[in-house]
């Protein structure tokens, strides 16, 4: 939805926050030192969660409630208030409080935080002016990108149309929108770099074609996964036995057909008669031809027990499959560690991407094992610090190792314990603050990290200053944002021509809507003069977004 640029009275108005959490932390980081904003947050306690934190953050007023209701709204002067961002962990209770909050202030707009986005649409309609946005659905593909070992989500919708973050030398020329950055240097990738031909991770569109290869993943997924379940039908004391007596069968063959006088095709017939129990004692058979016609009949004997104990066992193993969900040994899977809020979202899309799943949670009734059980994932309920509880899930034969509890510490602890069971496990560990992140890949030798309000809060604050975030594009622990930005009447951006726009700001024109037309133009002239009303999509860092946000603010507004 189109949003009108603001009016420059309208910009010193304060902006509330409900929350302690993270992302209320990371959101009001981000208002006030990238936005140049006066924040007004309430919370619970100055002493509790991320309270202290917030509370230390310059030009932000604290007031302390219980819950956001209509005493904590009047303290924080919500009646004159810009915009309202409510960030708890409960759906309902966020609605309850956006409906007093507009009850007091009809023009406020409001940004909500739901985990159910099915809810948060039909509840946008509510309002006047509504954002509904979710943390979770923003960061998970982040982490299943880097459960792959990807770099970045693999798909964005955009204005009717998909993009996907691909490496340079993985896509056709002509289908390259622009670079994104050069991640030579994995510990600090650069973003937006000024040679873009330098960037080796690159966004570009679909033409179709990744259609015809996502079906051969999948019948290469589907051959995986008749693997594993022969696997775990034929275990290794099985297979050896089998293989020995199968051996023994083409020894006997072959001494048929070397020493006893047969032809080979006599030889085969002779040997699968008496695997089938028809050999016939005849005292005129040569001594080697009487030696070969016992073994290979005790052989076949020996067969028949090995089969009947095969098809039992599958028989057994399919039956309790039905009833309890499927069964070990697995390989080539990812193992998912909290299926809370974005635990939920991670194990829905490796599902839907043909991934093998098992999840891991110590709260039996944690979000996600309702989804985890509907779509037949294994889920084990114990604390993931344990060796034996990792063992459980394979964790020796698994791909990936993707950990999402609310816990720094937790996180860390499973991750080390896996470490230990298996140095060579693809670890994708969930983190809040970004310099122990940074500390714990170094010393610890840990693959990737992620925090999910780092990569959230960006699209939250941009909602609130009344900009459209589209997609967030996850490089290494940094972020790049797919942004609308209007062009206002006499603004930093009129008459600039769209290449003065990507020189002067950290930002890549990907699109242009003109003023007179309705649909995107995805390859704009590089010398085409922006004026007023009309719209681009950008790809900016975070800085970027501001300063183009700020130039796209009328003087007189």
């Amino acid at each position: 939805m189109p949003t009108l640029p603001l009016r420059r009275n309208d910009r010193r108005r304060h902006l509330v926050v409900c929350g302690d959490s993270p992302l209320a932390f990371r959101l009001v980081d981000e208002l006030i030192n990238r936005y140049d904003e006066d924040v007004t947050v309430i919370l619970r306690s100055k002493q509790e969660n991320y309270g202290p934190r917030i509370a230390a953050l310059s030009r932000v007023k604290v007031i302390e409630a219980a819950a956001p209701d209509n005493n904590a709204f009047q303290q924080a002067k919500v009646s004159t208030a810009r915009a309202l961002a409510v960030l708890g962990s409960d759906d309902a209770g966020n609605i309850h409080a956006a409906l007093l909050a507009q009850d007091i202030n009809p023009d406020l707009r409001l940004v909500l935080r739901l985990f159910n986005m099915s809810l948060g649409h039909r509840v946008r309609t509510l309002f006047a002016d509504c954002a509904v946005l979710s943390d979770a659905a923003m960061a998970a593909p982040s982490f299943v990108a880097a459960a792959l070992g990807r770099e970045g989500p693999t798909h964005i919708r955009v204005s009717g149309r998909t993009l996907y973050v691909v490496r340079r030398d993985e896509v056709d020329a002509d289908r390259i929108i622009c670079g994104l950055a050069d991640t030579t240097d994995h510990t600090n990738a650069d973003l937006l770099p000024v040679e873009e031909h330098s960037s080796d991770l690159v966004l570009a569109f679909t033409n179709g074609s990744g259609v015809e290869r996502a079906v051969g993943h999948k019948r290469g997924r589907w051959v995986a996964a008749v693997r594993r379940n022969f696997g775990s039908v034929f275990n290794r004391k099985v297979g050896v036995a089998a293989l020995s007596l199968f051996v023994l069968l083409a020894i006997g063959t072959t001494m048929f057909a070397t020493f006893g006088g047969y032809t080979w095709w006599n030889a085969i017939y002779e040997t699968a008669l008496d695997v089938a129990g028809a050999a016939q004692p005849l005292d005129s058979l040569p001594v080697i031809n009487k030696i070969t016609q016992v073994m290979v009949t005790i052989v076949g004997i020996s067969i028949i027990p090995i089969i009947t104990a095969v098809a039992l066992d599958a028989v057994v193993s399919a039956r309790l499959a039905a009833a309890a969900g499927p069964q070990g040994p697995f390989r080539d899977h990812v193992v998912v560690i909290g299926l809370g809020q974005v635990g939920v979202r991670v194990i829905a899309q490796l599902h839907d991407l043909g991934v093998p799943v098992v999840g891991i949670d110590r709260n039996e009734n944690a979000r996600g094992i309702p989804l985890a059980k509907r779509l037949g994932l294994p889920v084990i309920i114990g604390d993931a610090s344990r060796d034996d509880t990792l063992r459980a899930a394979y964790i020796g034969t698994s791909r990936a190792l993707v950990t999402l509890s609310s816990h720094d510490v937790v996180n860390l602890e499973a991750a080390l314990t896996a470490r230990a069971v298996r140095e060579d496990l693809l670890v994708v560990l969930r983190l809040f603050d970004n310099d122990f992140a940074r500390l714990v890949e170094r010393r610890f030798n840990i693959d990737v990290s992620r925090s999910v309000s780092f990569l959230a809060a960006p699209a939250f604050a941009a909602a609130m200053v009344e900009r459209q975030v589209v997609g967030t594009i996850p490089v290494g622990r940094r972020v790049l944002l797919i942004a609308e930005v209007p062009v206002g009447d006499g603004t930093g951006l009129d008459r600039l021509t769209v290449r003065e726009v990507e020189q002067r700001f950290e930002v890549r024109v990907i699109g242009l809507q003109r003023r007179t037309e309705q649909r995107l133009d995805w390859q704009p002239s590089p010398e085409h003069q922006l004026v007023p009303r009309d719209r681009l999509m950008v790809v900016a860092t975070r800085s970027g977004l501001g300063q183009i946000l700020a130039g796209s603010i009328s003087p007189g507004q």
